[in-house]
């Protein structure tokens, strides 16, 4: 089944999609509440609602302005250099060990939004990534069993700051801007994906420049393994988000000069079955303008 956490005039809401429209199953039963949450709690609660679902009023997906399918994530732990040849673009060694680090919750945005270009630096970067939702928690998940704990999948753009990302061996400068990682509009349940969501076409473009473009098989690190991992030195809880690194043809990897992202630029992360994440580059001082406007 696909999601999308979307408002309109009414406030926001979550929506089954089918093809171009989606029918608001807040509406039908405001126990779904207005993001994923009260669906990854309660599963069952989306089958309940199939009848009227299928007898529902739908609405044009384009009429709604995507919002986080998780309002308040508790935990974003992000994977870095999980394709080798990313690694390789990069100068690093290919690691035995995932390289891991956390998004803050001002760091995040829903698809659609303004990602911003931070008024100290223009090296502003794209990554495509697949995002995982978690949908039951738990703390050394096996490998064999931890697919079992994934509610579904995203879209991530990694939007990096380059050089706070080398200023320091953490990475946490560059990879913590505020509205840098857009995540969305669309969530896939598991179910309705290949295992792992392996074998998916994963890509980024502005207009009809393809800048990264590559298969979700390739990854080094797979889901379960990734959870098997993370679960080992943390308990993952429901409605906790994993993004699972980017392929190669990063901005600043690229030869001769690095491709950075510049305002007035829409950069697009797509990913096979999934959907596809738009972010409108703007600069700070034009952002900041905009919101005490």
């Amino acid at each position: 089944m696909k999601f999308l956490v979307g408002k309109d005039l009414d406030g926001t809401a979550v929506y089954v999609v089918n093809g171009e429209n989606a029918v608001n199953v807040t509406a039908l039963n405001a126990a779904v509440g207005t993001d994923l949450m009260g669906v990854i709690a309660n599963p069952a609660l989306i089958e309940s609602l199939a009848t009227k679902i299928a007898a529902a009023q739908s609405v044009p997906v384009a009429s709604l302005t995507p919002a986080l399918p998780v309002a308040k994530p508790e935990t974003i732990i992000c994977l870095g250099l999980n394709y080798t040849d990313h690694i390789k673009e990069g100068g690093y060694d290919i690691p035995d060990y995932p390289a891991l680090f956390m998004r803050g919750k001002n760091s995040v945005m829903a698809a659609g939004a303004p990602l911003v270009r931070p008024s100290c630096s223009e090296k502003l970067d794209y990554e495509a990534e697949l995002m995982v939702i978690i949908g039951k928690g738990g703390r050394h998940i096996a490998e064999a069993d931890a697919l079992g704990h994934v509610f579904g999948y995203t879209v991530f753009n990694d939007g990096s700051v380059r050089d706070y990302q080398r200023k320091t061996h953490q990475w946490t400068p560059g990879k913590n801007f505020d509205n840098t990682g857009a995540i969305g509009p669309f969530v896939v349940t598991a179910d309705d994906l290949p295992a792992g969501a392996a074998g998916l076409k994963i890509e980024s473009r502005v207009g009809s420049e393809i800048l990264q473009s590559s298969n979700t098989a390739n990854m080094i690190w797979s889901v379960a393994r990734a959870i098997a991992i993370i679960s080992e030195y943390t308990t993952l809880e429901p409605g906790d988000m994993i993004a699972m690194g980017t392929p190669p043809g990063v901005g600043h990897a690229k030869k001769p000069n690095p491709r950075w992202l510049i305002p007035g630029e829409v950069v697009d992360i797509e990913i096979e079955r999934i959907g596809i994440c738009s972010s409108p580059i703007v600069d700070e001082v034009d952002f900041d303008a905009k919101v005490v406007a």
